[in-house]
């Protein structure tokens, strides 16, 4: 059992952060004693190592929310995992695109030889 102080620092986190977790309803917010501060057990401290890691690899509060919720039905963690790398790989492909506009557009720069004309200022006109 630790205070929300002792917990954000054990796990990296500021204490908004845990507190806006549990405004969000992700995590619960122990009850506060008569004398004294809140505690937050291990499974508190689980939750919030699951969201961080959730987090990490990409997923909104809304999705980690829906993941918490499944209580390991693999069935749906697999459909909102698939989901979600059908949104990187977009985010990939476009990348990759915007990449190839970008190397082009500093190659006719390189080509330039008249100092007064840029050809990317141009091209973004």
């Amino acid at each position: 059992m630790k205070t929300i102080g002792k917990l954000a620092q054990s796990l990296n986190l500021n204490v908004e952060t845990i507190r806006f977790y549990e405004r969000e309803g992700l995590i619960t917010q122990p009850t506060k004693p008569i004398s004294g501060y809140r505690q937050y057990d291990e499974t508190i401290a689980g939750q919030l190592r699951f969201i961080t890691k959730a987090k990490m690899l990409g997923f909104t509060l809304k999705e980690i929310k829906s993941l918490m919720s499944m209580d390991n039905d693999c069935a749906k963690v697999e459909l909102l995992s698939r989901q979600k790398l059908a949104i990187i790989r977009e985010k990939i492909s476009d990348l990759q695109r915007l990449e190839k506009v970008i190397v082009d557009m500093t190659n006719t720069c390189i080509q330039n030889d008249d100092p007064t004309y840029c050809p990317i200022i141009d091209a973004l006109k």
